[in-house]
């Protein structure tokens, strides 16, 4: 067992579930990229560039693709208590895994290029 899954099993099982959702869009959205913990949780980076984190919280599922995700998807989540590079979607709502998707492969997008550069 890796610490990504040990990382997940330490929550109540309807967490455990979105939490390996989430994992999984992120692995098939970026296969190449490598996972790893960092900062207390999950992390992915490809092109050796953080590319998304996303954390278990009591009450909410934090998802930190960094400013430049969240800044390209301001209008979509604007609806959800923000930081700078952070989103919290609240375990009492549906979480918007489709929106994670679409920030994923804008991520993995945005690092491909930068690295081409």
């Amino acid at each position: 067992m890796n610490e990504i899954e040990k990382y997940i099993l330490q929550f109540p099982n309807d967490v455990q579930d979105i939490l390996r959702k989430i994992r999984k869009l992120i692995k098939d959205n970026a296969p190449e990229a490598e996972e790893l913990m960092a900062y207390g949780m999950p992390g992915y980076k490809t092109n050796k560039k953080p590319l998304v984190y996303f954390a278990g919280f009591k009450n909410h599922i934090g998802f930190y693709a960094t400013p430049s995700g969240h800044g390209e998807f301001s209008d979509e989540l604007s609806t959800y208590k923000q930081g700078k590079g952070s989103v919290q979607f609240p375990l009492n709502q549906a979480i918007p895994y489709e929106l994670m998707e679409r920030i994923v492969r804008f991520r993995v997008t945005e690092n491909n290029n930068k690295a081409k550069r």
